[in-house]
């Protein structure tokens, strides 16, 4: 039971590494070429298989992620099965399978479809033999990083493809036989200032100001975009933008230092080659797509019609540039070329950068802008190529690494797992993240010590609340949900693999927590400070009662019949998880955590008008989702009886006859009859605060009332006449005996 708690919801989705086989039933011939009416017999590998128009070959399928890379937003792959005719033209796609939760939970899956339909009748074969660009697909507000994933993998993949060999059409151009080699000339290590740099090419940089970008706009329909410049002066600077290959001996030493090439060189490895690309101005080209899923979205390396956009795991931040002479600019990144991304620094290539404007919540524009590069002839060695032999093994298409089931892994055939990159990639959020369970430990640990001071209590809950909702919530999107709990029982059933469970580093650390604090205290440190929403609910019914709000109390006994309402929605969810995961999914959107943590209201209206609502009902009865209708806190519920100690101290008196903490308990777990229902606790520790309170609990103020008569009666001020004293009375009334003196009397 305890491994099971501690597993329980760290899926985010059971992902599996899939052939094209696989996903092929999902298929139709029709929805990939026109007319075609059935599949043939799978070829090769990665297989792809024919598709006939009846004895007529109309064309041939393949799986975008048996061919590259296809992990988008989630960290998991998104499989689309895309259908090519002999001449390398793309005839058509389908959507197979995906985990992007911006496509499940937010942007309609139909605008994503058409989004990637741009790509259709585009001639792949041009592109692969560098004729022609990378065909881009149309932008969908909201889903940028998810639609730019799925246009590169169908278009990367149809590439790699074509230039196998395999397909053979005619209109399929052919490599030619290379008639000399040329390489980087590795000895060459001159230091040249940032004036030379520009000068002879080994620097290129584009320039753009703000009145050009918005005449571009203008040019292209894109009226409401031009009517939002970034400053209201048109010759301000948009960006100045610089990129060269760092790689390169001479530039790396002269950008980076000698220090700063030298660690770069215990990186590059097999050949691997490295970028710097800087930029300064109203414009970021690095955006913030990538601080949320790992991508630079507005930045893509491209050569011979390839293309590559960098990830987190790939990138450097750095603070300046050593060339003598050099600007100061605003970011400074340092990328390393995907492994996976056959780059030559050599020959031609250039940095495709897309320039967004938007005028709404998920209205946005786009205009491409290139800046080309081509190594300067000092940097170059040329050789004169052996005599052609069998085809180069690279020209093949790769074939990622088989997993210990056999099938194919889905990260991308990487020497280091994925896992591992996200965890290191992520580092400082894990150490956040860690820093505040460290600290929500401690005070459930000393809970008495706080409990005992009111006021630090409530400033202490009160900012940690604040900071789980908006750096946990908001920013890291660490929510979790009870669509993990149905993932984790999918995946017991199709297959368990740890590194899946582990490539989401946040969520992964906020379970294990979870199921320890189970076992300690219940589900009130998920519930009570853990959960974004939940910290949303309570911060704006404070906010309320500040306002004087009116708040409603409801009836013990009414209370009683509504709370048993999450735990059968939480019931029917998981067995409707048993017949569909996905069904589950849709069902589950009774949670409205996506809508106001993970998309931040930024989804159609029935959705954030229910959560609005939801958010309305607490401003008078403090958390009323939590208490009625949230299924994951019933489903933590249940393994939370078996916790191992009682925190929560308790009087005799608690319950008969003083039922102060059960009408002050802000979720009304406190029974009349004064037990606490774990179940039902949030672990807020205000009955704490009432126990330990000698003014306001009766028993406390017993005991304080005690203390002080017994302080009264030791003191030496209250203390009567000593024994040997002889006491005067007049009718039973002490008198005081008169002192002596030594005068006369009178």
């Amino acid at each position: 039971m305890a491994a099971f708690l501690i597993l329980v919801g760290l899926a985010a989705q059971p992902a599996q590494a899939a052939r094209l086989d696989e996903f092929l039933p999902k298929v139709q011939p029709g929805e990939l070429f026109a007319g075609a009416d059935r599949f043939g017999e799978p070829m090769g590998e990665p297989p792809i298989v024919p598709a006939y128009k009846g004895d007529e070959l109309a064309g041939y399928a393949l799986l975008n992620s048996d061919f590259t890379s296809a992990i988008g937003y989630s960290g998991k792959p998104i499989h689309i099965v895309v259908g090519l005719d002999p001449e390398g033209v793309l005839r058509g796609l389908k959507m197979v399978e995906h985990s992007e939760p911006i496509v499940l939970i937010g942007i309609p899956e139909r605008e994503v479809i058409a989004s990637l339909n741009t790509l259709i009748d585009q001639d792949m074969g041009r592109v692969a033999a560098g004729a022609q660009r990378p065909p881009q697909v149309d932008i969908v507000s909201g889903a940028t990083v998810t639609v730019l994933v799925m246009g590169d993998s169908v278009v990367r993949a149809s590439v790699r493809l074509i230039r196998s060999g395999r397909l053979g059409g005619e209109g399929v151009a052919e490599a030619q036989a290379p008639t000399e080699i040329r390489s980087v000339d590795m000895e060459k290590r001159e230091v040249k200032d940032w004036a030379t740099l520009i000068g002879d090419g080994s620097v290129r940089a584009l320039r753009l100001t703000v009145g050009e970008v918005t005449d571009a706009f203008s040019r292209a329909g894109e009226a409401q975009a031009a009517a939002r410049p970034e400053t209201q002066n048109p010759e301000d600077t948009f960006i100045e933008l610089y990129m060269a290959p760092v790689s390169v001996p001479s530039i790396g030493i002269s950008l980076l230092g000698q220090a700063g090439y030298e660690r770069l060189e215990t990186r590059l490895k097999d050949g691997r080659q490295a970028i710097l690309v800087a930029g300064d101005g109203a414009y970021s080209f690095k955006g913030s797509g990538y601080v949320r899923g790992g991508i630079f979205d507005r930045i893509e390396l491209i050569q011979d019609g390839q293309g590559v956009r960098f990830r987190d795991r790939d990138h450097t931040r750095l603070g300046d540039i050593a060339a003598d002479g050099a600007p100061a600019l605003r970011e400074i990144a340092l990328f390393l070329v995907p492994q996976d991304f056959v780059f030559d620094v050599t020959e031609p290539w250039e940095l495709h950068m897309l320039v967004q404007r938007a005028w709404g919540a998920r209205d946005k524009a786009t205009l491409p802008y290139d800046l080309g590069y081509a190594l300067p002839a000092d940097y170059v060695k040329v050789e004169a190529a052996p005599a052609p032999a069998a085809p180069p093994v690279a020209a093949e298409s790769p074939k990622a690494p088989e997993t210990g089931d056999g099938a194919l892994d889905p990260f991308d055939g990487e020497a280091e797992p994925l896992w591992m990159q996200m965890w290191r990639m992520n580092a400082v959020s894990i150490g956040i993240t860690v820093v505040a369970l460290l600290i929500l430990t401690a005070i459930f640990f000393f809970q008495d010590w706080l409990s005992a001071r009111p006021a630090l209590r409530v400033w202490v809950r009160r900012s940690y609340l604040a900071f789980v909702l908006v750096w946990l919530g908001w920013y890291a999107n660490a929510q979790l949900s009870v669509v993990n709990v149905f993932t984790f029982t999918n995946a017991l059933m199709t297959g368990f693999h740890w590194e899946f469970f582990l490539s989401a580093p946040l969520i992964f650390i906020l379970w294990a927590a979870v199921a320890v604090g189970l076992l300690f205290w219940g589900r009130g440190p998920f519930c009570g400070w853990l959960c974004p929403f939940g910290a949303l609910q309570e911060l704006t019914n404070n906010l309320a009662k500040w306002l004087k709000v009116p708040q409603i109390e409801i009836p013990f006994g009414l209370h009683e019949r509504l709370w048993p309402i999450k735990y059968i929605i939480f019931l029917g969810l998981f067995g409707l998880s048993l017949y569909s995961v996905a069904l589950a999914e849709m069902f589950a959107e009774v949670e409205p955590f996506k809508t106001s943590i993970i998309l931040k209201f930024a989804r159609e209206w029935p959705f954030v008008v229910f959560a609005l609502t939801l958010l309305a009902i607490g401003l008078f009865i403090e958390r009323f989702y939590c208490r009625y209708l949230c299924p994951l806190g019933a489903a933590l519920a249940i393994p939370g009886r078996i916790r191992m100690f009682e925190w929560l101290k308790r009087w005799p008196e608690c319950g008969s006859p003083c039922q102060r903490c059960a009408k002050e308990c802000p979720v009304q777990s406190i029974h009349p009859e004064g037990q606490i229902n774990v179940n039902e606790c949030i672990y807020c520790m205000h009955c704490q605060e009432l126990y330990h309170d000698d003014q306001r609990c009766p028993h406390m103020i017993q005991v304080r009332l005690k203390r002080e008569k017994f302080e009264r009666l030791s003191s030496p001020a209250t203390k009567g006449p000593g024994p040997a004293e002889p006491v005067i009375s007049h009718k039973g009334v002490p008198i005081r005996k008169p002192e002596s003196t030594t005068g006369p009397t009178a």
